[in-house]
């Protein structure tokens, strides 16, 4: 059983904490900070040591740090809460902070975080005699790439509204990846306004570490998280192939979903995120420059044997006025045609407004069959990134 201490003052944390694995925790004054573990647990007669502590700094942000790294030598996880968690980001990571969150962390979100640390201690924690951890290997999330041949086929907005359909069915556990290096604009499409984006999450530790990668993602109001392409395309050249696998690679073991939005063709970036996708959706317009494309891009990948688990080609921008049956694509392309979305108006209309579709919740042709795209992508319940330790889920 891992035993959870939460260090702080705070009712509403408390609170927090309570609906997201229940009243199993113990809680002791978070101010003044201890000075060492041994002052920590002196606070709970009869407790003993925990294998989790939530500490409060409270204001008290370097005798925290100092209390955190101490207790890290201790073999204690420690979540360390402050207001101040972007600023503290480095000097957590270098005093082992398991995780950094904000005081006001919606019970859901805290659960996941207390799952991750939960993970990393799991092997060293003493177990009930009725509540033995299952020895299956810890999950990994999935990657989702959306690709096409060629640029104006709707590739973002379909990215994005898959995206935004799988928050609703992983809330915090789902990111949108900007891979369309240079001239990527997801977060126009979703009305974000970043503060940081991809080039610096090349070039800082961001892609290498959980902890720091956390402080770099920009979070969408719909609990999706994302992290931004590049607003410039000079900056955009730092971005390496091996930065993105790197990228996907850590993300897969923090977020059950990571949906990316590739740039249009194969070039060596999309190349390096087909290396980690294990489901690929393609998009093409009703034309003949679009289908055509698409069967050159699927013989290519036939060619450089790039397998993925599952595919699915979503074909957009379908009337009859434009000459092109889906049969006349399923023929060309040789493959079946998985999610047809007709010509409408609400589609430049969600675009420009940064909203959407899945998001608006509307009952259109177009919005029904992105729906069907998320069924498609996720047919069963949406896991958690990491197996949950805990028995109550958040409410």
């Amino acid at each position: 059983m891992i035993h959870v201490l939460l260090a702080s003052s705070r009712d509403d944390l408390a609170a927090s904490l309570t609906d997201a694995i229940g009243p199993s925790f113990a809680r002791v004054p978070g101010t003044p900070v201890a000075e060492s573990p041994a002052d920590l647990y002196d606070r709970l007669p009869g407790v003993g040591r925990p294998h989790i502590v939530l500490l409060d700094s409270d204001g008290e942000d370097e005798a925290a740090l100092s209390l955190a790294e101490r207790l890290q030598r201790d073999g204690v996880a420690t979540i360390l809460v402050s207001s101040r968690a972007s600023e503290l980001a480095l000097p957590a990571l270098r005093a082992g902070v398991r995780d950094l969150i904000t005081p006001d962390i919606p019970a859901a979100e805290l659960r996941l975080t207390l799952d991750r640390a939960a993970q990393l201690i799991a092997p060293q924690a003493p177990q009930h005699p009725d509540q033995v951890a299952p020895s299956a290997p810890e999950q990994e999330g999935r990657v989702i790439a959306v690709a096409s041949p060629k640029g104006g086929v709707g590739k973002t907005t379909v990215a994005t509204n898959l995206a935004v359909g799988l928050a609703a069915l992983a809330p915090q556990a789902t990111v949108l990846v900007d891979l369309d290096v240079h001239f990527g604009d997801v977060a126009t499409a979703l009305n974000l306004t970043p503060e940081h984006t991809l080039p610096e999450f090349a070039r800082s530790s961001a892609s290498r570490d959980a902890l720091a990668l956390k402080t770099f993602l920009t979070r969408h109001e719909t609990g999706l998280y994302v992290v931004p392409g590049s607003d410039d395309p000079a900056a955009a050249d730092a971005v390496t192939p091996e930065d993105v696998s790197r990228l996907l690679t850590l993300l897969k073991t923090q977020f059950a979903y990571v949906v990316v939005d590739t740039a249009p063709g194969l070039s060596e970036h999309t190349l390096a995120v087909l290396d980690e996708t294990d489901t690929l959706v393609l998009v093409t317009s009703l034309d003949v420059p679009g289908v055509r494309g698409l069967r050159k891009e699927l013989d290519t990948l036939s060619q450089l044997h790039m397998k993925v688990g599952a595919q699915h080609v979503v074909l957009n921008f379908t009337e009859a006025s434009r000459g092109l049956s889906v049969a006349d694509v399923e023929a060309t392309i040789r493959t079946r045609v998985d999610v047809v979305l007709p010509q409408s108006s609400v589609v430049p209309l969600s675009v420009n407004q940064g909203i959407p579709l899945l998001q608006s919740g509307g009952r259109d042709p177009v919005t029904q069959r992105l729906r069907k795209l998320v069924q498609l992508v996720a047919p069963d319940a949406a896991p958690t990134p990491r197996r949950a330790l805990f028995g109550r889920r958040a409410r």
